[in-house]
């Protein structure tokens, strides 16, 4: 797209600013207040894991880039790796959250201490910037001079400033709209001018280029501001953070998303809708539609989450989520919610909330520790393994900061409503003020062991209010009872997925809702022989047992939210023996009251005669877990078991002697392994991303054991005219030229580490072309202990 096409496709002209296409509207999270439930439980241990945490020291990052003594050092981690202060941001989010859903007076108190302390930091550097992006002062002045060098994870030899700076956004504004503190709208609206003047002088097409590095959802954000202000000018810097290279392929329904990294895509696609709905422009609309459709019936997994390490999977090929200890990512599930819920604002259908139930229930329930509140960054899909949880003064990833914020808000979802309607989403036990219309509706059930509902009107208006019941995806709706004061209504739903019940209610008014629930099972997207099972919406595990569960509670490490551990081979997990169509037979219901439930017709059947127990996942803790089972006849059983186990062997025997290992072109494995390069670039190819260079790029390494004798590197020698210059430390360890062998497989290349460096504990890795060419496509590096047979 040339200049001037961009120019015009970023123009408003043709746009009617200030209109909203959104049909329903949601309640104040103060108006919707949990009942005792696994939804309250989990809000009560994720107040006290925030209230534990020191605000001095989450504050530090933002005192130190404004120049003031900090009172406290730095959180590790994250924190104070290059990505200092973004866990700031979302802690404001969290208490804001958390103070509208419980009211807590100490909870406001903690917010307002923390915002008392960033005015300070805004104040004193001046222009309304503030942040806790280390040097940030630099980087920002560079790119306002159209200095931009930007790639994936980021902008100006720093780690993603602008998604850091956008929680510092999202923060401001949720203190603004959740708890409603005037002095945030001030500094949110003083943020936002001083970005409108740092971008003022930079091309549509400079900005472009910006957006390359991850960004979060600045789109969004700025959106939300000129709603809150009415200022045009806020509205356009949202449109020109509009990263196109996403956007235009969505708005041609086409998919483009395989080996993208998942949450760089997610927040832009929310920031897309939100600015559709303010112009109230369709085609982008469609294009945050049809992005939601694809992720969620395409590319997620039966717990709603997807990709693995971070990526996009194709989307006819998911072996490696089963393969991967790095499954779908917490993060990415909390911002599918936010887009599902955009999207039903404007489109009130039930798939919507069949989507974000499923979510809810099954990964971001399931992604807290329910003893000692700590969050989860990749719930894998890979049968038999585990997950890693958060320590409150160790743990600062990405993860954890939406994790605050996922547990502190609940009842966002339970009920929306229009002029006359009354829509009752979720079935979580809770209680409704709807001021306007005088009406308090307790909602109370054991749901889900108990599949039904009951909705008390303790006070109700005089209008005629319509009570529209949502019809869930896993019920038959003729099975479904609704009754009002014990008699029984016969009605179908209507076209969006509702029963609807219009009438003038009275105090005391009672309407029980009875939903049959069956067990199901669901295959892979891909279609491959591995299948889950579901109870109405609850998804099933096995526990497998808690053996070595290595760093089950994560260090500060930078790779410390990877589960490490010992993966158990996939030819050693319970196959279910018999055909596609008998798999839900092998099911049974063992005790309704606790859903607990038997699987049966196992192979190797001496080891798994007695079957395996499967109960919901959100219950399992600290365990290891099935919820994916392989399938296969009897005369597959054996071919498919003996490839399963050379390949596995393969796998564990180069696993068992690596020290370290990068998966190049991915950006947490590069940005824990503290990347820098000139002139180099990721790809993808084969399923498989990479990084080359016309220039160099380099890594520090962990030689853990100081042991380390070998590189290894696995590569594409696609092109021809290849070189490569490797060093360790400082010091030449290779120089080769490669021919090119277009369309063969991965190769391997396995280089000696100088004696000298061998026993040092950091190896840092450098990559190099020369001066007339490029490098090969590298796909991973790893330090071996020994040579791999």
């Amino acid at each position: 797209m040339n200049r001037t096409a961009l120019a015009v496709f970023l123009s408003c002209a043709s746009f009617s600013f200030g209109q909203t296409d959104k049909k329903i509207s949601y309640f104040p999270l103060g108006d919707v207040r949990l009942s005792e439930s696994v939804f309250s439980a989990a809000m009560d241990t994720d107040k006290k894991y925030i209230m534990s945490m020191n605000p001095d020291r989450l504050l530090s990052p933002y005192l130190k880039e404004a120049g003031l003594p900090p009172k406290a050092d730095n959180y590790p981690n994250w924190e104070n790796t290059g990505l200092d202060g973004h866990i700031g941001g979302h802690y404001l989010s969290a208490l804001s959250l958390m103070y509208a859903s419980t009211g807590d007076t100490k909870v406001k108190n903690r917010l307002d201490y923390m915002l008392d302390e960033l005015e300070r930091c805004q104040d004193t550097s001046g222009k309304g910037y503030m942040s806790g992006v280390p040097g940030g002062k630099k980087i920002w002045k560079e790119i306002a001079e159209g200095n931009i060098r930007a790639s994936g994870f980021g902008l100006n030899d720093r780690w993603v400033p602008l998604y850091n700076i956008h929680k510092l956004y999202s923060g401001l504004r949720d203190a603004y709209w959740y708890a409603g503190s005037e002095k945030a709208k001030k500094m949110l609206v003083k943020l936002t001018g001083w970005m409108a003047d740092e971008v003022s002088g930079l091309s549509d097409e400079q900005i472009q280029e910006m957006l390359r590095s991850e960004h979060g959802g600045l789109n969004e954000v700025f959106a939300d501001v000129y709603d809150i202000t009415e200022n045009p000018e806020y509205l356009k810097l949202a449109r020109r953070f509009s990263h196109l290279a996403v956007l235009n392929p969505l708005l041609e329904s086409e998919d483009k998303l395989t080996g993208m990294h998942a949450n760089t895509q997610i927040p832009k696609v929310i920031g897309y809708k939100r600015i559709a709905d303010l112009e109230n422009n369709k085609a982008w609309s469609r294009a945050a539609d049809f992005f939601w459709a694809n992720v969620t019936q395409k590319r997620s997994a039966i717990i709603g989450g997807n990709s693995v390490s971070e990526h996009f999977n194709p989307t006819d090929d998911f072996s490696g989520m089963i393969k991967s200890i790095e499954g779908p990512e917490t993060c990415n599930t909390y911002n599918m919610l936010k887009l599902s819920r955009e999207l039903y604002a404007t489109n009130p259908k039930s798939s919507y909330v069949d989507y974000y139930e499923r979510a809810l229930y099954n990964h971001i329930l399931s992604t807290q520790n329910t003893g000692k509140g700590g969050f989860v960054y990749f719930t894998p899909m890979r049968p038999g393994h585990y997950r890693v949880y958060s320590r409150p003064e160790s743990g600062f990833w990405c993860c954890v900061g939406s994790g605050m914020e996922n547990h502190a808000k609940y009842g966002e979802m339970i009920y929306a409503h229009s002029d006359k309607d009354l829509y009752v989403n979720l079935f979580i036990p809770s209680t409704l003020k709807w001021p306007e219309k005088q009406i308090m509706l307790r909602q109370e059930n054991n749901f889900p062991a108990n599949p039904e509902t009951k909705l008390v009107f303790d006070l109700a208006g005089k209008s005629v209010v319509n009570l529209k019941l949502r019809s869930p995806e896993w019920a038959e709706p003729s099975e479904v009872k609704i009754l009002i004061n014990g008699k029984q209504h016969h009605i179908q739903p209507d076209a969006d997925g509702y029963f609807n019940l219009s009438k003038k209610w009275k105090k005391g008014d009672v309407v029980e809702m009875k939903l049959p629930m069956h067990l199901s099972a669901e295959q892979l997207p891909d279609h491959s022989d591995y299948f889950a099972f579901k109870y109405g919406p609850v998804v099933l595990a096995a526990r497998y047992g808690t053996q070595n569960q290595t760093g089950l509670f994560a260090d500060e490490s930078r790779g410390g939210h990877i589960a490490h551990g010992p993966q158990i081979p996939l030819n050693e997990i319970p196959v279910i023996l018999g055909s596609q169509a008998s798999v839900i037979s092998h099911l049974k219901k063992v005790n309704a009251k606790d859903l607990t439930f038997k699987l049966n017709g196992l192979y190797p059947q001496d080891k798994f005669n007695n079957g395996l127990e499967l109960i919901p996942f959100y219950k399992i803790q600290e365990e290891r877990y099935i919820i994916y089972f392989p399938q296969a006849d009897q005369g597959k059983i054996e071919i498919i078991q003996k490839q399963k186990a050379e390949d596995e062997a393969a796998i564990r025997k180069l696993d068992r002697i690596t020290a370290d290992k990068i998966q190049l072109g991915e950006q947490q494995p590069e940005s824990d392994h503290f990347f820098e390069s000139k002139d180099s670039n990721t790809g993808y190819m084969e399923d498989r991303h990479f990084r080359e260079a016309k220039g160099w790029f380099s890594y520090q390494m962990r030689n853990r054991d100081k042991n380390a004798k070998y590189l290894y590197l696995l590569y594409f020698d696609a092109n021809n005219n290849r070189t490569l210059h490797a060093e360790i430390n400082g010091i030449k360890v290779i120089s080769k030229d490669f021919d090119g062998k277009p369309g063969s497989s991965p190769q391997s290349l396995l280089i000696p580490i100088p004696e000298s460096e061998s026993h040092k504990e950091i190896l840092t890795v450098k990559f190099n072309s020369g001066e007339k060419s490029l490098t090969p496509k590298i796909i991973e590096v790893r330090l071996l202990s020994e040579t791999p047979e």
